[in-house]
């Protein structure tokens, strides 16, 4: 009798477990949904199935289910639910991720921002399949150790490491190298010259930072716009900004460590997209002139 399902068994509905639930705070919670008859009967499926561990989640009932279905599926992660792909494109900013994340069933994507806010250029931009009100730490997490694991490639560590700058730093610069251009040739020679930049003091003066600064593009940007206050404002500071911008992929963080060397040091491009760089900031202004029309 124990076994079996309640008469007032939930049918065609969710139970969310929440990460590192205790079983005995899991028997009671499913006990109050009417999931369960006893309590004790659930721990002791637990034990007979060997492993009282609860994998965390959003299960869904499709219909009565005994006391040992419910005990062997939340201990081996038999959701019963379709994971959602989302594909999050190299460049992608926290915002921009969990905008793209907001698209998953019950998925707490503001609690994704608050815990992800500060990760920015640490999760790694890839597809992922995220279930139904999956838990967002678990989702950070596999963002984060996707980043780990990418960047730990031998052919990364051994061109970062002999590039010699902190790995904060190139994640840095390859983060804006993925708003600054759309290929590897370009993003060489842009990091190429703002490398430059940063040996000969010159402020880097990359427009990139601006929508993640104020949310205003370069076409936009006025000139009070380029003395806005803020340590991320690479008109009015030397150096890298104090953190990234996007979550960049492999292709720009290899860009950034192997620079095209140039005696360039200006570049814009025009509204085609198409990059012209210059030596002397009169070729600069030519260049603006020519292409852009001021």
């Amino acid at each position: 009798m124990f076994f079996a399902p309640p008469f007032s068994f939930p049918i065609d509905s969710y139970v969310r477990l929440t990460q590192g639930s205790a079983a005995k705070d899991v028997a009671e919670h499913l006990k109050d949904r009417n999931i369960i008859r006893s309590t004790f009967m659930f721990e002791a499926a637990l034990r007979w199935y060997g492993d009282t561990s609860i994998i965390a989640g959003e299960y869904y009932l499709t219909g009565r289910q005994g006391v040992f279905t419910i005990a062997r599926r939340i201990t081996s992660g038999d959701f019963d639910v379709e994971p959602i792909k989302i594909t999050v494109p190299e460049g992608t900013s926290v915002r921009g991720i969990t905008a793209l994340l907001s698209a998953v069933p019950d998925f707490d994507s503001e609690a994704f921002y608050e815990i992800a806010k500060d990760k920015e250029g640490r999760l790694f931009p890839d597809t992922y399949f995220i279930l139904p009100g999956e838990d967002p730490t678990l989702v950070l997490k596999r963002f984060e150790d996707n980043f780990a694991k990418q960047t730990s490639q031998a052919q990364v560590a051994l061109a970062v490491s002999a590039f010699g700058r902190p790995m904060e730093e190139v994640i840095v610069m390859a983060s804006l190298l993925e708003k600054e251009a759309n290929n590897s040739h370009d993003r060489r020679l842009i990091a190429g010259i703002l490398w430059s930049r940063i040996e000969l003091s010159i402020p880097l003066q990359v427009d990139a930072v601006f929508p993640y600064l104020i949310g205003k593009g370069s076409r936009n940007l006025t000139k009070a716009d380029l003395q806005t206050d803020s340590p991320y404002n690479t008109y009015v500071n030397k150096g890298l900004p104090p953190g990234p911008i996007t979550n960049p992929g492999l292709s720009a963080i290899l860009d950034a460590v192997t620079p095209t060397e140039t005696d360039y040091l200006f570049y814009l491009a025009d509204r085609g997209g198409t990059t012209y760089y210059s030596v002397t900031y009169e070729q600069h202004l030519r260049n603006r002139a020519k292409h852009l029309g001021s």
